[in-house]
């Protein structure tokens, strides 16, 4: 039998374990059904309390929600399956439980928000119950139906002539300042009068339609007249309480059909302008 001394036998069983060890290492390396390396742990987005975010939904895209606010402004919006749905009095439960599908094109919302790397998620969304029924008369195509926006803007502006369909009861205009689309108070009850005086009227719809003065290029103005009719119609909904379903699509116009001159200041005062149309149908007038 063979001694090792302590003085030189320690390194050797050291050296020796460590070549099994690595030759274990290796051996597992070389094969392909054993894993050697773990997944990499994904650290989770650091959420921090966003902005509440009040308005209407004017468009929708799988999980994305586009919101209006009422100066026109458009927010985009994330919901998951953490988000919670709210209406009347409270969360509603049971039989009556509300899933993402009672987000409708439309619909007036307050969010509570998350604020994320990837932009803001939806913590809380609650409407009015009268609200959400509305928007679901609108979905589910009543009479007084208004068709998906870019589509129907398309064809507002390519078929002016279609006004003809109705009697127009009343036009009011409201009036902006250079570049901007923010209401102005003495705006702002011109609606509220205007909505009052539709209210009285049998039948009635509202058209509204924003424009521009020349000042600035086509594509400027277009958008800026679609975010003037933007706030006019939030106001009308919101503040006023007009029915979206009483209203026929909303449409900007840039600096198309001028009330006046844009030769002069004065002419493209009365061109930055909303024009709220109160509408009956031909067919529906004096019924």
């Amino acid at each position: 039998m063979n001694v090792i001394s302590n003085r030189t036998g320690f390194p050797v069983l050291l050296a020796v374990a460590t070549l099994a060890a690595s030759g274990s290492l290796s051996a597992q390396s070389n094969d392909p059904t054993i894993v050697v390396d773990g997944p990499v742990t994904q650290e989770m987005p650091v959420m921090v309390k966003g902005p509440d975010v009040k308005g209407i939904i004017t468009a929708r895209s799988g999980d994305k929600l586009k919101i209006t606010t009422a100066d026109g402004s458009a927010t985009v919006i994330s919901i998951n399956e953490g988000t919670k749905i709210k209406t009347g009095g409270g969360l509603l439960s049971g039989k009556n439980k509300l899933t993402s599908n009672a987000l409708l094109n439309g619909l007036p919302v307050t969010i509570k928000t998350w604020q994320s790397g990837a932009g803001l998620i939806a913590s809380q969304i609650t409407f009015r119950n009268n609200d959400l029924k509305t928007a679901t008369m609108i979905r589910n195509g009543t009479a007084q139906q208004f068709e998906e926006q870019t589509a129907a803007t398309e064809a507002l502006r390519g078929r002016m002539g279609d006004i003809d369909k109705y009697n127009i009861k009343g036009t009011t205009n409201v009036y902006f300042d250079t570049g901007k689309y923010s209401l102005s108070p003495s705006a702002k009850q011109e609606l509220c009068s205007t909505a009052a005086s539709a209210e009285a009227t049998d039948n009635a719809l509202m058209l509204v339609v924003g424009y521009t003065d020349s000042v600035g290029d086509e594509e400027y103005n277009q958008t800026l007249s679609e975010k003037r009719a933007s706030s006019v119609i939030n106001y009308l909904q919101q503040a006023c309480r007009w029915k979206p379903y009483r209203m026929l699509t909303p449409t900007g116009m840039a600096e198309s059909d001028p009330l006046a001159s844009n030769d002069t200041e004065e002419g493209k005062a009365q061109n930055r302008r909303v024009s709220v149309n109160i509408l009956v149908s031909k067919g529906l007038d004096g019924l």
